[in-house]
């Protein structure tokens, strides 16, 4: 009877002690994550923003780490989950590109594109991927995959695109290449310096 008592108290302590240093990995990875996305955070989710400015007209491309879009339509409560969806797409890529003219004007309007204004808007919704590609540090030329037209009425003096693009290592330093045939102002290029691996998930 004393060998079974034994025997039942050691395997309800290491029980006890193995579901007490799981909760302590967990606690432990669960601050690891929040602190890489607080680092994250705090350097500016867009804070690697170019920008070039052709005549009137300003270009700015800018990088947005993923996480930043995963946080935002996921919240972060579950970041465990938040990890394991980046990590599953770590190789996207995701460059918010603006237009805007010096005076606030209209850019789809046929004095900056030569063309009627719904086939301005239609181009910028679904023509527009074809102008843009990236290329990496070791030359090779990742076509774009996808483009979101931002719709905004009017009402903000900008026109907004995301644009995406896949299969590219997150460690890789990136130049986006945007032939403009919208405007006709030529080719436009946007080097992005520094991958943000040092804090990334």
């Amino acid at each position: 009877m004393k060998a079974l008592s034994r025997f039942i108290f050691i395997i309800l302590f290491l029980v006890f002690y193995s579901c007490k240093k799981d909760n302590q990995s967990t606690n432990l990875n669960d601050s690891k994550i929040r602190d890489r996305y607080f680092n994250l955070e705090k350097i500016g989710w867009k804070s690697r923003a170019y920008t070039q400015k052709v005549e009137d007209i300003g270009f700015t491309a800018t990088e947005v780490p993923i996480q930043y879009y995963l946080l935002k339509d996921l919240g972060n409560e579950n970041l465990k989950m938040v990890d394991s969806i980046y990590e599953e797409n770590k190789r996207e890529r995701v460059l918010e590109f603006t237009f805007q003219q010096d005076e606030e004007k209209d850019l789809l309007s046929k004095d900056f594109t030569g063309m009627d204004y719904t086939d301005a808007v239609k181009y910028m919704s679904f023509g527009l991927d074809k102008d843009f590609y990236i290329v990496t540090s070791k030359k090779d030329t990742i076509k774009c995959t996808g483009v979101t037209f931002e719709r905004n009425y009017k009402i903000a003096p900008y026109q907004k695109i995301l644009l995406f693009f896949s299969g590219i290592d997150p460690n890789e330093k990136i130049q986006l290449v945007y032939n403009d045939f919208l405007f006709r102002k030529g080719i436009l290029k946007f080097k992005f310096k520094d991958p943000y691996t040092q804090i990334a998930l």
